[in-house]
């Protein structure tokens, strides 16, 4: 190798730059090893020290270079290494190119477009994908081209091509190839190929004016694989560690430490001091100065036990894409106000320098006069009896087979007696003898394939001779067929019952297995007449058709796709065709007997207007070439017109591009007979590049190019401009150069200064004979434009549809329009025809058309026209990516605004890698060239976008699928960043200096309450006895044992709803001190240490509770592991045992085995455990004493438990606060010895422990213990003992209430033949510490309602980590209440009620009853000062249940201090609250409590660490998440969270994996239109990857872990631009 005797680092800046840059090169797969070897040789040939260079191998000699490359210098710059091999390319295959759209002046536009862009790599960061989500790419098996020249020149030279230009070769921070776009990256560069998505990391050189980061990119040349994974720094020393700026930031946990930085706003190096970590290093969740001790441990006293290597390949990624975000917004944004309620989005500023129209009102622009000749016919069909008999051996039309060879010619004679024949079977042979099914001015549908022009014109005339008005439509191929029910629509409307069709036509219809033809969707019932010859009745002698002179009555009715893919029909009179065949005949100059090549689909438009009618009328020979000839054989017209010496041809730009790709194989072709070259489609802004190039290759085939006549032409108004022939050697028509900005604000402005942006148009000609043209503004009232303005053109003609048939409303506004001047005056009383065409009167009143009406896409209040962008996306290198005439562009509203959608077919060949290039570099383009934002690039698998029947797209049917997410794409690139700039301005919070004397007066001033609300007193107790006897749960039990020994306190069910286990008060007692006895015995316990319970929930977990008590020591109840899944839930339980310094485990023998089991010791350390004393078999022992604390305040227990946040929370519980919580439950829910409740929840912390192991000792109610876990193998276990039972109270969680709501609600009917009845259940009460789940709690009432459930009886919990219970529902008060707040208020921290149903509204539940002795307040969280009731803030309560402190291992009082003994800043100073750490507020209801007062509610919204805090305004994930469910079927659960600004959505999947893409836009509008927030990234995960905690709740932190450390094996991941 060359670099053998090169020391790297000492090469000059400019080599190594170049070095990397090959490198890259290679790495994204733009140049082949060969290639680069050859090329990095080259470079390094000065620099090699006493090494001869080896010669190439024999393989790889290569045709000598141009002398642009030889020599030792640096490569040629790449615009010219793309001229050389553009130039070789073009020698090798005869000057062809892919040309369809593309006129050379737009693509150089579009290059230099991208050209203009700072010299930057932009790395978009690509998205990620599941192997198996790939299109198969055939590529990946074709055997390598043999030669390096051609294999480099094959594959890259089209992505090069267009996209680069010169770089001055002494610029030391150039860059020569592929910054093809202009936003800059820190970290990476991303390849990904179909096997691997890998970051490279390597650094972009820096620009002069960045700051340089404190470490020095070293290039380490890799002479590896072609992908490689990340720089490993531990194996190559010298190469710097630069995966990824964040793998030098912390995560910040909790909630108290910093939260992490805003980097979009800041430049990243200007961070202020770093700290470089080795890449391998796994980043704690910690913050900065806390290290003390392996344990990590947040400020305030909780264990987040997530470890985080955040150098991985995702946070790069969502590096790159910050970077790309830190890029300013196309519309600067101007000062937006502040949200106040219903003013949501930005009005854009109108922009002093927009340029405004400037010159006069335009005048009506007339046509020539339609000159009167002799021998026109009274009616069309006059004209064909005429030429039937006088002319009957006169060729009418030659129709093709699919070869293109003539198949038969139809002669006027055949053609008028055939005619008649159908004209009298459609009016006397239809029905039974008397009855006559069609009458005059009955509409017939008209169903024959392209290929079969003969029966159509035999169809068609015998119709206007029977006076029926032909509907000709398309043939449908199935039921699923794109628009098939809009053409049902048209059907309709029309009152169409009879169809007209041939033989094989009707072979080949769709038939039910019975053999009828199949009901079509939304279609009429339809009888089908077959036209072929043989079934036709010869009429008698004496009959002869009626021809009256043409009047206003409809002679056939058009079908025209509107831009929502509505079908409707333009009905044309008699008089209007004959005239619209007059005038065609007199602008073309038609005369008899001329012959005319027809490429155009005869049965509308053009092709029917020339083809079939003014053909018939002059006596033309029409040769018919159909789609099907056109796609074997492209060559077959020109082909025709040579054999024919055809005088017209009628084609669409299609045809001139085909017949260029195909003009080698036929030498001998001229073309030199033709007079008239028809361009259908002339006023398309891009034909005229084809023009251009088909008279430059055939004018040597004899094509003058005064005979390329342009037109444009609409259904409404028919021909509304043609260019008449020019005379030889006239000079050509000028073209208009326009400034697409111009454009964009509907002004002509002459394009000077800038070249890219610019739209090159030709002319189409004059105004129709007889006709009277006007501009005018394209919406709102038709005022005339001015005569630099561009508006809709609309013509009064003679010539020109009269209504869409059956829909008056719409006609209205279509054809009977009258102008009005700029004060809104009438200008006449004439009605015009909106022609739906946008242009303007140019020089010489030569008429140029910029775009259609069903083409505009209004953004912004700019216009942009669909088929501009479609010619810029096409001009964009290498386009081998799509195919060139698959692609579709429309737009969709979202929050307020369109939005472009661009969605194209990819080549089955075409790699991830190319697609995703191709598509990054179409938005620069566009973004450039045309100022507009595209939101959504999609590109589908090749043939999947719905089809019309002549192969273009059905635009209105592929939105339709973009907006129900039935596309599918394989590769799909948001852009909402970009392109909404209308959200509103991010909320300053205002400053906090109010004092508490002025915001006391302001609330009372304003008629708020403070907000705050009590349960009932608790009352004192008497009696001295039951002090006692109550105030230590350990002395309860004993009072029991001895005074009610036999009474049952716990009944332990099974799966089969078998009592496997009861404890009686004695019972429970003996086994309590047998606990307490082998503590002291065994463990040999001093008083006060801490004792780990862990057991599966049951009786034998009470035991050991109270034996703790007895001996004086701590319990710390544990979740045990899980046995299949111990590596996720043994550390856990470490953790607990660690933190909680526990001085022995009480357990059973099967958990003692797993704790010290070789699994076990995978993942802990099993040999340092505290002693373990297993419980099941210990000997009968009672223990000398049994412990009585001193005093009340001493801790009875600790409760840990993982919040939703990842964070792990010990609390204290006194024996105070025991027995007053024991106290508060036993009054809300009125238990006592004779009642019995059912519990069915985990019982290891909070409410759920209390009410499983405390409440029954403390009330002697008897408790049903049903463990959660049963419920997997019986369902319906927890129903059928309420109603075994005859239970009145019952308490849950959400997981058991989820379970029994997806898994028993189609088994409500069985469930009731087995006896179940719930009429007994009063109160089912969920015990959580989250927002009531509205939805499940509703959809449980509904379903078990059929049972006797009542709707009264479901209600909630709520509690928090200072306080295990601050709500409960009890048996009395009234019944819980659901009040609608409004979404927008609530993000502001305001409460504003509204009605059920009102837009953005949010329903929430209360949180059941305050409990007696509970005290809350809401407070503003920032000032500590009290809130009125309509804020939402946090909740703060006070009461003797309140847990004493966190537990920690150093006892740091004062970080507790903070959440536990925390005083109000003004208000009330001396009360002392607990910090709940949830939001909500507090309402005062209708409904009356138990005292008579009105009833105060308590609404919880959401936790406070789990809010996300983004534009200045505070969102709840489940509210994000709710939205997220809606927005498609597959959507099984979602979660969000946010990093470093952006806000990221995962969802699960339900469906097929190709249904993943599809959820990218769909996540994203409903995220942008409900809660006006830019998704950052999109993860589509599988079913089951979102973590839940045993209570239910998401576990969001852990998700956002294990996102950034890369462990979710996402199927998709889309990172919005």
């Amino acid at each position: 190798m060359a670099d053998r005797g090169v020391d790297l680092s000492a090469l000059p800046k400019e080599v190594r730059d170049q070095l990397a840059e090959l490198d890259l090169e290679l790495s994204e797969g733009d140049i082949t090893q060969k290639g680069y070897e050859k090329k990095r040789t080259k470079l390094l040939v000065p620099y090699i020290i006493h090494t001869p260079v080896e010669p190439p191998p024999r393989n790889d000699v290569r045709p000598p270079a141009p002398s642009s490359s030889s020599g030792h210098g640096p490569p040629p710059s790449s615009s010219s290494r793309y001229r050389e091999r553009r130039s070789r390319r073009t020698h090798r295959n005869g000057g062809t190119r892919d040309d369809r759209y593309r006129s050379d002046i737009h693509s150089e536009a579009v290059q230099a477009a991208l050209a203009k862009h700072k010299e930057e790599k932009m790395a978009l960061p690509m998205p990620t994908k599941r192997r198996s989500t790939y299109v198969p790419s055939p590529i990946e098996t074709r055997t390598p081209p043999d030669s390096s020249s051609a294999s480099e020149d094959e594959t890259s030279v089209r992505r090069q091509s267009s996209l680069v230009i010169p770089v001055p070769l002494h610029n030391p921070n150039a860059q020569s190839l592929d910054y093809w776009i202009n936003r800059t990256t820190q970290g990476s560069s991303t390849s990904s190929s179909a096997s691997s998505t890998m970051s490279h990391g390597e650094p972009k050189p820096q620009s002069q004016n960045q700051p340089q980061p404190q470490y020095k990119p070293q290039y380490q040349p890799l002479y590896k694989p072609q992908y490689q994974p990340h720089y490993q720094p531990h194996q190559e020393p010298h190469a710097a560690a630069v995966t990824d700026m964040m793998a030098h930031s912390r995560i910040a946990p909790s909630e108290n430490s910093a939260p992490p930085p805003d980097v979009t706003a800041v430049a990243l190096p200007a961070r202020g001091p770093r700290v470089d970590l080795p890449s391998n290093a796994t980043v704690r969740g910690m913050s900065r100065g806390q290290s003390r001790s392996s344990m990590m441990e947040t400020a305030d006293g909780r264990i987040n036990l997530q470890r985080v290597p955040v150098n991985s390949r995702v946070s790069t990624k969502i590096q790159q894409l910050l970077n790309t975000l830190k890029r300013p917004k196309r519309p600067p944004l101007s000062e937006f106000f502040t949200d106040d309620s219903e003013e949501i989005v930005e009005v854009p500023q109108p922009d002093p320098n927009t340029p405004k129209p400037e010159g006069r009102q335009i005048i009506p622009v007339k046509g020539e006069p339609l000159g009167v000749v002799s021998n026109w016919p009274p009616a069309l069909q006059a004209a064909l009896a005429r030429w039937g008999a006088t002319q009957g051996k006169s060729p009418a039309l030659t129709a093709l087979d699919i070869t293109g060879k003539p198949l038969y010619t139809l002669t006027y004679g055949k053609l008028w007696s055939r005619s008649v024949k159908l004209a009298f079977t459609l009016l006397n042979k239809l029905g039974t003898k008397n009855e006559q099914i069609l009458k005059p001015g009955d509409r017939v549908a008209l169903v024959f394939p392209n290929s079969d022009p003969g029966m159509f014109w035999v169809a068609f005339y015998g119709c206007l001779l029977a006076e029926v008005i032909p509907v000709p439509i398309e043939v449908p191929l199935s039921r699923k067929d794109a628009g098939i029910s809009q053409v049902g629509f048209l059907l309709g409307s029309c009152g169409v019952g009879l169809a007209l069709t041939s033989e094989i036509c009707l072979k080949g219809l769709p038939k039910t297995p019975a053999g009828e033809i199949m009901q079509f969707k939304g279609w009429p019932r339809m009888k089908w007449v077959i036209t072929d010859s043989k079934y036709l009745t010869k009429p008698s002698k004496d009959w002869q058709p009626h021809i009256p002179t043409a009047n206003t009555d409809p002679a056939y009715i058009e079908y025209k796709a509107n831009k929502e893919g509505t079908v409707v029909g333009v009905a044309v009179s008699k008089v209007a065709m004959l005239t619209h065949c007059q005038a065609l005949t007199q602008a073309c100059n038609y005369c008899e007997g001329e012959t005319l090549v027809n490429v155009l689909d005869f049965k509308k438009d053009m092709g029917l207007w020339h083809g079939v009618l003014t053909a018939v009328m002059n006596r033309i020979h029409t040769i018919s070439v159909p789609y099907a000839v056109m796609k074997a054989c492209p060559l077959s017209w020109v082909q025709r017109v040579h054999i024919h010496k055809a005088r017209l041809a009628l084609v669409k730009c299609r045809d001139l591009h085909w017949a260029m790709m195909a003009h080698r194989e036929q030498r001998d072709i001229s073309l030199v007979s033709l007079r008239m070259l028809i361009v259908a489609d002339g006023a398309n802004p891009w034909s005229v590049s084809s023009c251009d190039a088909f008279l430059n290759v055939f004018q040597s085939h004899g094509l003058k190019p005064e005979v390329i006549c342009p037109c444009a032409t609409s259904p409404e108004a028919m021909t509304v401009a043609i260019r008449r022939p020019g005379l030889p050697g006239a000079p050509l028509p000028a073209r208009a150069v326009l400034s697409l900005g111009g454009l964009s604000h509907g002004v002509i402005r002459v394009n000077t200064e800038d070249k890219n942006s610019a739209l090159t148009v030709q002319d189409v000609g004059h105004v129709m004979p007889g006709a009277l043209m006007c501009i005018v503004k394209p919406d709102g009232p038709p005022q005339l434009c001015k005569t630099d303005e561009i508006g809709e053109i609309i013509i009064n003609s003679r010539a020109g549809g009269t209504m869409y048939y059956g829909l008056p409303g719409v006609t209205k506004n279509t054809f009977e329009v009258i102008p009005v001047n700029a004060n809104g005056v009438p200008i006449g009383e004439i009605p015009f025809v909106r022609s739906g065409l946008l242009g303007f009167v140019g020089p010489g009143s030569l008429i140029f058309v910029v775009g259609k009406m069903e083409g505009l896409l209004q953004v912004s209040g700019r216009r942009h026209n669909a088929d501009d962008l479609v010619a810029t996306a096409l001009a964009v290198e290498p386009v081998k990516t799509v195919y060139r005439g698959r692609i579709a562009v429309f737009s969709v509203t979202v929050f307020y605004d369109e939005r472009v959608v661009i969605v194209a077919e990819q080549r089955p060949d075409a790699s991830e890698e190319d697609s995703f290039q191709w598509m990054s570099r179409v938005l620069q383009a566009i973004d450039s060239i045309h100022q507009v934002g595209l939101y959504c690039l999609a590109l589908v698998p090749a043939n999947t976008l719905p089809k019309t029947p002549l192969g273009g797209i059905h635009i209105s049917d592929t939105k339709q699928f973009f907006l129900e997410g039935n596309l599918h794409p394989c590769n799909i690139l948001m852009c909402p960043h970009t392109c909404v700039t209308n959200l509103p301005k991010p909320r300053q919070k205002q400053p906090v200096g109010v004092g508490p004397a002025s915001v006391m007066v302001g609330n009372l001033v304003a008629g708020k309450r403070i907000a705050q609300a009590s349960g009932r007193e608790l009352g004192v107790i008497e009696d001295q006895d039951l002090v006692r006897k109550h105030q230590y749960l350990a002395e309860a039990l004993q009072w029991r044992a001895q005074t009610d020994p036999d009474h049952v306190l716990y009944v332990l069910l099974n799966a089969k709803g078998v009592a496997v286990s009861t404890a009686t008060c004695v019972q429970l007692h003996k086994r309590a001190e047998k606990i307490a006895a082998a503590l002291m015995e065994k463990g040999s316990i001093n008083t006060g240490e801490n004792v780990v319970l862990l057991y599966t929930p049951g009786i034998d977990l009470i035991a050991s509770f109270y034996g703790c008590l007895y001996a004086g020591c701590v319990p710390v109840n544990v979740r045990p592991p899980h046995p299949q899944n111990l590596a996720a839930t043994l550390p856990t339980v470490r953790m607990i045992i660690d933190v909680s310094k526990a001085a022995c485990i009480l357990t059973t023998q099967n958990l003692m085995r797993i704790l010290r089991s070789k699994e076990a010791a995978a993942s802990v350390n099993i040999k340092t455990w505290p002693t373990i004393i297993d419980t099941d078999d210990l000997p009968r022992r009672r223990p000398p004493q049994i412990y009585k604390p001193p005093t009340a305040e001493m801790i009875a227990y600790l409760d840990f438990s993982v919040s939703t946040t990842g964070m792990l929370t010990g609390v204290k519980i006194s024996h105070a606060a025991v027995s007053a919580l024991c106290r508060s439950i036993k009054l809300q829910c009125e238990l006592y010895s004779s009642r019995q409740i059912a519990i069915c929840l985990d019982p290891y912390c909070g409410l759920g422990f209390v009410l499983w192991c405390l409440a029954s000792v403390y009330s002697g109610h008897q408790s049903i213990l049903i463990p959660p876990f049963e419920l997997e193998t019986c369902l319906s276990l927890w129903l059928s003992t309420l109603s075994q039972y005859r239970v009145r109270d019952t308490f849950c969680s959400y997981s058991v209430m989820e379970f029994c709501t997806k898994g028993l609600g189609t088994q409500t009917e069985l469930l009731k033949a087995r006896g179940v009845n719930l009429s007994c259940v009063r109160s089912c009460v969920v015990i959580a510490e989250e927002r009531p789940r509205l939805a499940l709690t509703h959809s449980f009432s509904k379903l078990f309602k059929d049972l006797g459930l009542s709707t009264r009886a479901v209600s909630t919990a709520f509690g928090s980590r200072v306080n295990l219970a601050v709500c409960l529902q009890g048996t009395t008060g009234p019944d819980p209440c659901t009040v609608y707040v409004d979404m927008k208020s609530l993000r502001h921290d305001r409460v504003r009620l509204v009605e059920r149903g009102a837009p953005q509204s949010l329903p929430l539940m209360e949180s059941g009853k305050i409990l007696p002795g509970v005290r809350v307040i809401i407070v503003n969280p920032e000032t500590r000062g009290p809130l009125g009731d309509s804020h939402l803030g946090e909740i703060w309560v006070n009461s003797p249940h309140n847990a004493s402190g966190y537990y920690t291992i150093y006892g740091e009082e004062s970080l507790q201090a903070d959440h536990f003994n925390t005083k109000l800043s003004f208000g009330d100073p001396q009360t002392l609250w607990a910090r709940t750490g949830y939001l909500g507020f507090v309402k005062r209801t209708e409904l009356l409590d138990a005292s008579g007062d009105r009833h105060d509610a308590l609404f919880v919204v959401g936790s406070l660490d789990e809010t996300l805090e983004l534009r200045g305004l505070r969102y709840h994930p489940i509210d994000i998440e709710t939205s997220v469910s809606r927005a498609h079927r597959s959507i099984a659960e979602s979660a969000v969270f946010t990093w470093t600004n952006l806000l990221v959505v995962v969802s699960e999947l339900c469906g097929s994996e190709q249904d993943a893409l599809d959820l990218v836009p769909l996540i994203t509008n409903v995220v942008l239109e409900e809660h006006h927030l830019i998704v950052g990234v999109v993860v589509i995960v599988d079913p089951g990857v979102i973590p839940i905690n045993s209570r239910g709740e998401k576990q969001r932190m852990h998700l956002r872990d294990s996102f950034l450390a890369d462990q979710l094996d996402p199927i998709y991941v889309a990172y919005n631009m």
